[in-house]
């Protein structure tokens, strides 16, 4: 059983990518998590996991550092870096770095599978990994992969805007459920709750790099509420964002 530790700053990530893990059917085991480069720097250096998923944008120490530190307090240990940002530059950095691998989010479960079945034949050899789904069912589901996939690029593009579900579904020619049960297989999590991932993820970003005002932090991450704004910031991050803003 090869040991697994996620860090990303992102919640929704953390957890989705728990259940996609879960479901390759692998010999995998999640032993922590955290969503800030320091506590993960810690936490990796005295469990010393197989594998190591980081996000490279992260408070207290990003990702490319903590890939660094990693490379000192447990060199045997898998770093797989994932981003939201698709920049080669990243990629290079992390490539200089030793990083196993570059995945640019969101991670696809086939992406993900294959990456851990190469990581499982070189730690253990002799461990063989379970066999791929049968041709005929992965045809099956090619078409739904590529709605998914498409409608997911699409809510990156425009998640700052009032997405429908059931608009999207119409573009697709797809019901709303189906393209739904879709999306959640993909990501790991609802389609409301992907869109609020990406806008806290960018009112973090905003917070973190302007001196804009809370109202338009919020008008410019997709909120036209302040109040509903700062609602969805507390539940997603634990914090309101201004004590967010104080902690930077």
């Amino acid at each position: 059983m090869l040991t697994v530790y996620i860090a990303d700053d992102e919640v929704w990530v953390v957890l989705g990518l728990q259940k996609q893990l879960k479901k390759t059917g692998l010999a995998v085991k999640v032993v922590g998590s955290a969503n800030n480069g320091l506590t993960a720097r810690d936490e990796i250096g005295k469990l010393k996991p197989d594998i190591v998923f980081t996000d490279i944008r992260m408070p207290g120490e990003n990702g490319l550092e903590l890939l660094k530190d990693i490379g000192e307090l447990s060199p045997d240990t898998r770093v797989v870096i994932i981003s939201g940002y698709a920049d080669f530059a990243y990629a290079q950095e992390a490539i200089r770095g030793n990083a196993y691998e570059y995945i640019v989010k969101p991670i696809h479960e086939e992406d993900l599978k294959n990456v851990l079945e190469r990581i499982i034949k070189e730690i253990n050899p002799e461990q063989t990994s379970e066999e791929n789904q049968e041709e005929v069912k992965q045809i099956a589901h090619e078409s739904a992969v590529s709605i998914a996939d498409k409608a997911i690029l699409e809510i990156q593009e425009n998640y700052l805007k009032d997405i429908s579900l059931s608009v999207l579904a119409e573009e697709y020619g797809v019901s709303a459920a189906s393209l739904s049960s879709q999306l959640k297989e993909k990501l790991g999590m609802t389609y409301s709750d992907y869109v609020t991932s990406l806008r806290i993820q960018k009112a973090k970003e905003l917070i973190s790099t302007t001196s804009l005002s809370m109202q338009e932090v919020a008008e410019q991450s997709g909120y036209s509420d302040y109040f509903y704004f700062t609602k969805v910031f507390k539940k997603v991050e634990g914090i309101s964002p201004s004590k967010y803003k104080k902690e930077l």
